[in-house]
């Protein structure tokens, strides 16, 4: 399975959460010591495919903040973050499994403004992208986030060719059983994605989910790629601030986006 990553995301770019030191240093040792695991590389999303979801404005002033408050490397990061989604798609569209280990993360992002740690909207990002060259006209995004992808909704709420379901249930069983008939009712459509945050962990700020509750979330992706839409499924890290363990809960994820 492909991990699309740059080693610029190692980079504190800021002061949040997301963007602390460290944050990525367990995901990157569990997954290079797993078997099975190939570390592809990111590259920086072009001006032209961030407009697809935001606006010049928006553009415009992330340059402006990254350079006045970050020294220029909030916006690096960002537009590598952005390509990165870009290019795990395309690995998805192409019939592999593939993850997103990518920051900042991105589903408050939303068209014309963001909040919660996030610039550009990742996922919007990369599935405009795929849609602009023809290779998908619809898409489903479960964010497994412990917040709402309000950014996400923002940009393709409206269109009727996206559905995006936010589950919520208390613990395991509950919330996996939500996961289970959002997936059994949702039609076919040309690819699946998850906004993978690992913040409902129980060791963080959600207090609610086990490690193995996302591998069997990975699983329930897998089943519903399998049967309805040509096995495409991806997922790109949004949030999850438990450093210690968020590289066992995202390989945990990955194994079941294999079918384990």
């Amino acid at each position: 399975m492909k991990i699309v990553y740059d080693d610029i995301m190692r980079e504190s770019y800021d002061n949040t959460p997301a963007g602390a030191p460290g944050r990525l240093d367990s995901a990157l040792q569990v997954l290079r010591e797993s078997p099975g695991y190939e570390f592809v590389g990111a590259r920086a999303a072009t001006e032209e495919e961030l407009l697809r979801a935001h606006t010049q404005d928006h553009i415009d002033s992330m340059k402006h903040e990254s350079d006045v408050y970050h020294g220029g490397r909030l916006y690096r990061v960002a537009i590598v973050a952005a390509g990165g989604a870009i290019r795990t798609a395309e690995i998805a569209y192409a019939g592999e499994p593939v993850f997103g280990l990518i920051r900042p993360p991105g589903h408050h992002a939303s068209r014309a403004s963001c909040w919660g740690f996030c610039y550009f909207n990742n996922m919007a990002v990369a599935l405009l992208s795929l849609q602009s060259k023809g290779l998908i006209r619809s898409a489903l995004v479960l964010d497994f986030d412990l917040h709402v992808g309000d950014g996400t909704i923002n940009i393709l709420g409206d269109r009727e060719e996206f559905f995006i379901y936010n589950p919520h249930g208390r613990g395991d069983d509950e919330y996996l059983s939500v996961v289970k008939q959002v997936l059994d009712r949702a039609p076919s459509v040309d690819i699946i994605a998850a906004s993978a945050g690992f913040d409902e962990y129980i060791g963080c700020w959600g207090h609610n989910l086990s490690t193995d509750a996302f591998r069997r979330i990975g699983r329930l992706v897998y089943e519903f790629a399998v049967e309805k839409c040509e096995g495409r499924r991806f997922g790109i890290l949004e949030g999850g601030y438990n450093h210690e363990d968020l590289g066992i809960n995202i390989r945990a994820f990955c194994e079941g986006l294999q079918g384990y």
